[in-house]
Parts: structure tokens; C-alpha cells; sequence
């Protein structure tokens, strides 16, 4: 093989607020927690059932983490294209090390589109500006009654 590729493409909805940190250099960094579900019908029972996936998403471009520190909130739809990292770390308190699978959202290979409304998308690009300026709903009017 010649080459190789990491990319993810997701669409699904935060399962809470955006965690902005400070990083240690001083820049911010965006922690997602976003839920993808899939459903389909049982053969034997005909019964309904749903399967939901959570995946952390990471954003370190820093006009980006302004930009979702400001208009996204739990329950927003979202689509993101990024990159799977795996980090490993330490436990505190067993001194085993762990490890962290993430999509990570950084360089120009990355970006975050706000699926806000019935006709209308912002994408966000890793410059932080916004690419579609028109928002029909602000964020934050989404229903509150998501199941996760």
C-alpha cells in the first residue's frame, strides 16, 4: 500500500455543554461529547430498538474553540470531520496506564458544521470564520428532551 488515511465523518448530537480547558501553552482546547444512534426493527419481537455510540471529540484549532464555546450547546446536531487519536495516560490512583481514542479537529484537514436548522448549515472552517453566515435558529432554542 502507498498510503495511507485517518479520517472520520460523523453526524450526531452533543451529550452535554462544550468543556473548554486552558492548556498548558496558554491556548484553549474544546472537549465534545457527541452521541451517534443507529435503530432498526427486532425479526423476532418486531420490537423497535436503538443502539447510541459516543465518541470525544477534541478541538484545538483556537478560533474554533471560540466559535463553539459560543454557539454550541448539549443537544446540538452537528457533522465533524477529523482524525482518530489515540493517547494513553496514566491513572492516578491505579498507576496503570489507559488510553483515550478521540477525534481529533485540527489543521486543514478538519472542520465542524453546525447543522442548525431546517434549511440553513454553518460550517465553521479552521480559521474559526464562519463559512455561511445566515443561522436560522440559534443553537441554544433546540429542544431539550434529547434522550441522552
Amino acid at each position: 500500500m502507498a498510503g495511507s488515511l485517518n479520517k472520520v465523518l460523523l453526524i450526531g448530537r452533543l451529550g452535554a455543554d462544550p468543556d473548554i480547558k486552558q492548556m498548558v501553552n496558554g491556548k484553549s482546547v474544546a472537549r465534545l461529547s457527541l452521541a451517534t444512534s443507529q435503530s432498526w426493527k427486532d425479526k423476532n419481537t418486531g420490537e423497535k430498538k436503538e443502539k447510541t455510540e459516543w465518541h470525544r471529540i477534541v478541538v484545538f484549532n483556537e478560533g474554533l474553540v471560540n466559535v463553539v464555546q459560543q454557539y454550541l450547546k448539549k443537544g446540538a446536531q452537528i457533522y465533524v470531520e477529523g482524525q482518530l487519536s489515540t493517547r494513553k495516560w496514566k491513572d492516578e490512583q491505579s498507576g496503570q496506564d489507559k488510553y483515550s481514542t478521540e477525534v481529533v479537529i485540527q489543521g486543514y484537514n478538519s472542520s465542524l458544521t453546525m447543522l442548525s436548522g431546517k434549511s440553513s448549515t454553518e460550517q465553521i472552517n479552521n480559521n474559526g470564520k464562519k463559512t455561511n453566515e445566515d443561522i436560522s435558529q440559534d443553537v441554544s432554542e433546540l429542544d431539550d428532551d434529547i434522550p441522552f
